[in-house]
């Protein structure tokens, strides 16, 4: 690997740009005709200008793959999101005689299509929730829902991920709507309007294992990160190690990843997920992603291994063994680390969240030991509403093995992150991480949701001002 193309924008084409200079590898990146001032254009050895605005600009699989070529690339990382997951850009990548940093276009296709993925985990003896694992019409999901009525389904976008595309039904006076909603938004998002359903566990935790693989079977994992902390359906928080998880079901997790994993004989990184129902400590696979994931953060701090360069060295040829990521060779957690999403959008008096916008007038990240920030946000610039609202990943690591040694750190942190000219979720935050609830680490999925405003202060609900600094 010579010549990296990074088919992606924002603090992930940062990351993966420096983790490529590291290794000596010449980094390209690419942008959209509305994103010129992100901080990413300039992470590069190169630049190429896309035609088009917004998120088209980067989904456009010809043209991106034709900027790789022409600048001579070898290889391409989609980062995660866009055409992270896409079998048909990897596959047109490999066309062009590239290699694409991720797993082969059948492992794509086989963890892409969540009821493929369902299907797989079943053959594999991985606990799954009773579910239609394939696309389902509304009266097939009527009927699903009737035999659950008592617990409720979740309609789920079968190409879907990052809470689009998904509905919890409770009444049978609501899945009309909500089928039509779940088709449409899945639609917009990942250009498949096909839906599935699953029995619904009412309070759970989402636990997610990060796996390893080289493509000849050898599969590891490295341990595991708690991402309860979702408002609608959508991660905010994220922790490794899991505060609270037994032990004995620490261990059943990991191996279910692994041998899902080595099923498919997988190369790369990816992230199987779990729930782990509350009431019965019992886990289910929900679905897999075969990317790089946002909240990789946290697995690298309390693991010490740089996640995208051992990504990178995989995807040049290098083994498990190679890098000593043999599972034997994979060091035990240590300490804690929290990952903090900081995005440009508010809570509303009547709980919903909005994206705001507008010019950053200042921008200062927090600085000292256990402290590190993924962003792209810089004084001066001007946010852009045609992508995510994430604008910031705040990580705070702790080398103790006390969880509230992290707390304590992060709440530092949020403290210390300067802000000014735009509305942000930091107060939010900072609420989250004074709750009793999280501090004990008693958070489940649905808890953010159904207490949101006991985190915003009254004051904040009238002017819907979460926060100009931190």
């Amino acid at each position: 690997m010579k010549k990296l193309l990074i088919a992606n924008r924002g603090e992930i084409a940062i990351r993966i740009a420096r983790a490529a200079g590291e290794i000596g590898v010449a980094a390209v990146t690419i942008y959209a005709e509305d994103d010129s001032q992100s901080a990413h254009v300039a992470q590069g050895d190169e630049a190429i200008a896309l035609q088009g605005r917004g998120a088209a600009a980067y989904l456009d699989i010809e043209a991106v793959v034709a900027a790789g070529v022409g600048a001579g690339c070898d290889a391409v990382h989609p980062g995660y999101g866009f055409l992270s997951e896409n079998p048909a850009f990897a596959g047109a990548v490999e066309a062009a005689g590239m290699t694409f940093v991720g797993p082969t276009v059948d492992a794509l296709s086989s963890f892409g299509d969540k009821a493929k993925a369902r299907a797989l985990a079943k053959e594999n003896d991985v606990p799954v929730l009773a579910g239609l694992s394939q696309a389902i019409s509304e009266a097939e999901a009527k009927d699903f829902f009737q035999q659950h009525a008592a617990g409720g389904i979740l309609l789920k976008a079968i190409a879907g991920g990052g809470g689009r595309g998904m509905r919890i039904v409770k009444s049978a006076n609501d899945l009309a709507d909500a089928f039509a909603r779940c088709a449409s938004e899945a639609k917009v998002a990942f250009g498949d309007g096909g839906l599935y359903a699953e029995q619904l566990v009412d309070q759970a935790r989402h636990i997610e294992v990060q796996i390893i693989g080289d493509g000849s079977g050898a599969v590891s994992h490295l341990w595991e990160r708690e991402c309860s902390v979702q408002r609608r359906h959508q991660k905010l928080i994220e922790i490794a190690p899991s505060p609270r998880l037994d032990d004995a079901i620490r261990q059943r997790l990991c191996s279910d990843a692994v041998k899902l994993g080595q099923a498919l004989k997988y190369k790369g990184l990816g992230t199987i997920e779990f729930l782990v129902d509350e009431a019965t400590g019992q886990h289910y696979f929900i679905e897999a992603n075969a990317r790089l994931q946002v909240e990789h953060t946290v697995t690298e701090e309390v693991t010490g291994i740089d996640l995208v360069r051992s990504q990178l060295k995989v995807a040049a040829g290098s083994s498990l063994q190679d890098l000593a990521l043999e599972q034997a060779s994979i060091p035990a957690t240590r300490g804690y680390a929290i990952q903090l999403r900081i995005n440009t959008e508010i809570v509303t008096p009547n709980g919903e969240f909005k994206p705001t916008g507008g010019r950053l007038t200042q921008f200062s990240v927090p600085t000292g030991p256990g402290l590190r920030t993924d962003t792209y946000g810089y004084t001066g610039y001007t946010t852009n509403p045609n992508y995510d609202s994430m604008l910031a990943k705040l990580i705070c690591y702790s080398p103790s093995n006390d969880y509230q040694d992290a707390i304590i750190r992060a709440r530092r942190g949020l403290r210390d992150f300067v802000i000014g000219g735009v509305e942000m979720n930091v107060s939010l935050l900072q609420n989250i991480l004074e709750n009793q609830v999280f501090q004990d680490s008693r958070f489940t999925t649905r808890y953010l949701d159904d207490h949101l405003m006991d985190f915003v202060p009254a004051a904040e609900r009238v002017d819907s001002n979460l926060s100009n600094q931190a």
